[in-house]
């Protein structure tokens, strides 16, 4: 770890609460495809940074071009962050969600 610090390679420690733990019920996975021009995606990745449900959010090689991790309290607050957040980030050419049914391994630490 402090050869890793020293490289500036360590990232701010974070405290790790299940999503239930914090009320949250309803983890979803959500692809995103959109244009593949410049403008369209620093305006979508710029957008997404902001939504704070959104936990993490990878762009992809292949379909779809990115992948969100997002947690919302139940059902009900996931379909309103949906209607009201994701579907209306920038560019969004075609949304389509899975709700997680059980988090098998989550956070795990680097093997190092």
């Amino acid at each position: 770890m402090g050869e890793l610090r020293q490289q500036g390679e360590e990232q701010q420690e974070h405290l790790r609460v299940q999503p239930a733990g914090a009320g949250a019920t309803a983890g979803t996975t959500v692809r995103y495809r959109s244009p593949a021009d410049r403008p369209s995606i620093d305006a979508f990745e710029s957008a997404v940074a902001e939504v704070p449900h959104v936990l993490q959010a990878q762009r992809l090689f292949g379909d779809p071009d990115y992948l969100l991790r997002v947690v919302a309290r139940d059902q009900t607050a996931f379909q309103e962050l949906y209607d009201e957040s994701l579907a209306t980030l920038p560019g969004v050419q075609r949304l389509t969600s899975t709700l997680v049914m059980k988090f098998v391994v989550t956070d795990r630490p680097l093997p190092l």
